[in-house]
């Protein structure tokens, strides 16, 4: 069952459960708290379920095949086949920029805060009213700058399989595949799967760090044979693969023509001369992706830091956070792909189930659910700290390379920053720069920001995550009645 903001009043009644985010996780926890008897509402910014990992095209441009574009399609049709079964409500369209405790106590209903309308049309405040929340929020993607990363032609790797998914577009006909993590192998076998020409992908890191972990590897057979699916979709394709490489400048006047991919060394410097040019059209770059959690951290939720640098939600065994009535899964946790945010997801919906006096939870589904989500997780900090970016790519970097794009702030003028006017941290750059204040409030430049600041200081500080908005909020939406409400101080929070 699906709703928007002007077709039905979501206040009239308070669910049982809210999940913020359709994606694997939130598909997978709305499936399983429905199917267990609880009342629930799934709220996404998206008109259509399957978050960024199951994107698929709009009806009307008439694919045939959308699950050739996709790994593991089947397990999505699975949920999508059991959420219109089950007793939840989607809540497409909406954009959600908040989420409260309507009173003080430890057991009080949530409020989840949202704006509706898209596409030019009326936004318009919307609130969710729920007895337990499940964040399944997702992730973005790190990007890390260098001379000309601003030329037409550069996108996200992530933003380039999405244009295909969603779009069934390529950003260009020769698309060097760029960046850091497995995500590039994906990106660059469906790219070339689609027709575009791949002369290379060039990964920043290594394979070799998998090694250390033999164990974890053999506990996770499937990760093999995803590595193995696409590494033979890229031989076929005669696809090139770098290692410890990196694009570090991008030529081109009005758009992208060619990439210089130098080598680098163990702390991702630039070895001198290395720089060769490769000819192409358009670049998808990525370094990896960061847990999206600003609505858990502003509501006062417990984080850890990843060995990538990245911070993300600390939580228990049944997938609560520190916040009681609060829970996540998926990439909120930490970056491990969609079968993990699929077992936590679910893990989560049960456990609510369970809070919330259910007594249908499968006690052996917990715990097969625990094994897995625990043999998953570990590969899963393998894999951070196997592609998590050295200290020296800041290498890259001219003063006059735009590390802030939104606000125009050059490396050179953070570096002034840091050199003479002493920051030592992202926000007082910030506050002397004015980088991270634009439209992307630092979810682009945040990293890099605060990597230049540690030359001053040694030590990296990730960029603070806690904001009163997770999402652009109208001043109408502000002031309407009950739709304005502020996160409390976390302090506040049992």
């Amino acid at each position: 069952m699906t709703a928007s903001g002007s077709e039905r009043d979501e206040t009239a009644e308070t669910y049982d459960l809210a999940v913020v985010g359709a994606g694997s996780a939130g598909l997978a926890g709305a499936v399983a708290a429905g199917e267990l008897g609880l009342t629930v509402a799934l709220v996404d910014a998206s008109e259509r379920t399957g978050g960024q990992f199951y994107r698929h095209p709009a009806p009307a441009l008439g694919a045939v095949r959308p699950e050739a574009l996709h790994h593991d399609w089947s397990a999505f049709r699975d949920l999508r086949r059991r959420l219109e079964a089950a007793d939840v409500t989607h809540l497409a369209g909406h954009h959600v920029w908040s989420v409260t405790r309507s009173d003080t106590a430890a057991d009080g209903p949530w409020t989840v805060h949202a704006v509706t309308g898209s596409d030019g049309a009326e936004e318009r405040p919307a609130t969710v009213r729920a007895r337990a929340v499940l964040l399944a929020t997702g992730a973005y993607e790190r990007q890390l700058p260098f001379p000309g990363w601003t030329l037409p032609g550069v996108v996200g790797a992530g933003g380039a399989q999405a244009m295909l998914k969603s779009g069934l577009v390529l950003p260009g006909r020769r698309i060097v595949v760029a960046g850091s993590g497995p995500l590039l192998l994906a990106v660059a076998s469906s790219l070339a799967a689609a027709g575009a020409r791949v002369p290379a992908v060039v990964e920043a890191s290594g394979y070799l760090r998998y090694a250390r972990s033999p164990l974890t590897l053999a506990a996770n057979p499937r990760k093999a044979a995803e590595a193995l699916l696409h590494g033979g979709a890229l031989v076929r394709h005669g696809v090139r693969l770098r290692t410890r490489s990196a694009v570090t400048e991008v030529h081109g006047r009005d758009r992208v023509e060619a990439v210089t991919v130098s080598r680098l060394d163990r702390d991702w410097r630039p070895v001198r001369g290395s720089g060769r040019l490769i000819a192409c059209d358009a670049l998808a770059v990525g370094h990896g992706l960061v847990p999206q959690i600003e609505l858990a951290v502003t509501l006062g939720c417990a984080t850890r830091r990843l060995a990538d640098s990245t911070v993300a939600l600390a939580v228990d065994g049944s997938q609560e956070t520190s916040v009681r009535g609060l829970w996540a899964a998926g990439e909120t946790g930490g970056v491990g792909g969609a079968e993990l945010a699929r077992t936590e997801g679910e893990l989560a919906g049960i456990a609510v189930a369970a809070r919330l006096g259910s007594r249908r939870v499968p006690g052996g589904r917990v715990r097969e659910l625990g094994r897995r989500r625990d043999r998953m997780r570990a590969f899963a900090d393998v894999m951070t700290a196997a592609h998590a970016p050295g200290p020296g790519w800041t290498r890259w970097l001219s003063d006059e390379t735009d590390v802030c794009r939104c606000e125009e702030v050059t490396a050179g003028r953070v570096r002034e920053a840091v050199a003479d006017l002493g920051a030592r941290d992202a926000r007082t750059v910030k506050l002397f720069t004015r980088a991270g204040m634009g439209w992307c409030q630092g979810r682009m430049c945040g990293t890099a920001v605060a990597c230049l600041a540690a030359i001053g200081s040694g030590t990296v500080e990730p960029p603070s995550e806690r904001r009163p908005f997770a999402a652009p909020v109208p001043l109408s939406a502000l002031a309407a009645p009950d739709g304005g409400a502020l996160p409390p101080d976390p302090q506040d929070i049992p």
